[in-house]
């Protein structure tokens, strides 16, 4: 069975309630979810540059014990050379094996020079890596006070905001698609997050401009969905304004 106007817009009205509650309660937390979503992001940040740093020293490591390597093989050659070179037969000969003698005494001379290089950047990587890892622990700190923080907020209103969820639910269910769409839009539009709106005091309960008499009354009748021709809100009805009465003036007594 359709709805009809009042009952669609009460059911919005309801939705704006609880979204409006939910509002407040996300508004207590403040900055704290988006500090902590920054943290954790920096945080992130920072253990990918650990990874590489470890990654680099790692590097250099078996750069050097493949120069280590090289220099026992070029140490071996060197001993085999100056074998030979004992029993060479000719001048020629003899010429071709300190020739040999001397590459491989370079290639060691090259490979300790490469290993000293590579020793003076893994300590300055390792320096660098002790220093962040200082920063990435002073973070960790500042991320379990403000989670710390949130969590509490967030167990203070919980049992609430599960309540408040559930019932968002089944107000959900009350309205056509295209309404919540459109109530969503608005809703995102606006900086209060009001889409739903009462006519409090001839004006609008969003942006506060004035309702011409004639729309007050067509919205009174509730017979079709009223819009605020200046912010686009949903109007759900007029507030009645309850006008105090007047104190009555006491009669002076005759003397």
């Amino acid at each position: 069975m359709e709805s009809t106007v009042a009952q669609k817009l009460e059911a919005l009205h309801n939705l704006q309630k609880i979204d409006s509650r939910l509002d407040a309660i996300v508004k207590v937390r403040g900055a704290l979810p988006e500090e902590v979503q920054d943290l954790e992001d920096e945080i992130a940040g920072y253990e990918t540059r650990i990874d590489k740093f470890n990654a680099d020293i790692q590097s250099l490591e078996d750069d050097i014990k493949k120069h280590k390597e090289n220099i026992k093989e070029s140490e071996k050659l060197i001993k085999k050379y100056q074998e030979q070179q004992m029993n060479v037969r000719n001048n020629r000969e003899y010429d071709a094996i300190t020739k040999e003698l001397e590459l491989q005494d370079l290639e060691i001379q090259v490979s300790k020079k490469k290993i000293g290089e590579a020793q003076a950047k893994i300590e300055t990587k390792k320096a660098d890596l002790e220093e962040l890892k200082e920063v990435v622990k002073d973070r960790n700190k500042d991320l379990d006070n403000k989670k710390g923080e949130l969590d509490n907020i967030v167990a203070e209103s919980e049992a609430e905001e599960a309540k408040l969820g559930a019932d968002r639910e089944k107000a959900l269910k009350k309205i056509e698609d295209r309404l919540v769409k459109s109530y969503t839009k608005i809703r995102a539009n606006a900086k209060n997050g009001l889409a739903v709106v009462l006519v409090k005091r001839g004006a609008c309960g969003g942006c506060f401009n004035v309702v011409p008499p004639q729309r007050q009354a067509d919205i009174r009748e509730q017979k079709k969905l009223i819009v605020c021709e200046h912010c686009g809100r949903i109007f759900s009805g007029v507030e009645d304004e309850i006008e105090e009465e007047a104190p009555k003036k006491k009669r002076g007594t005759k003397a």
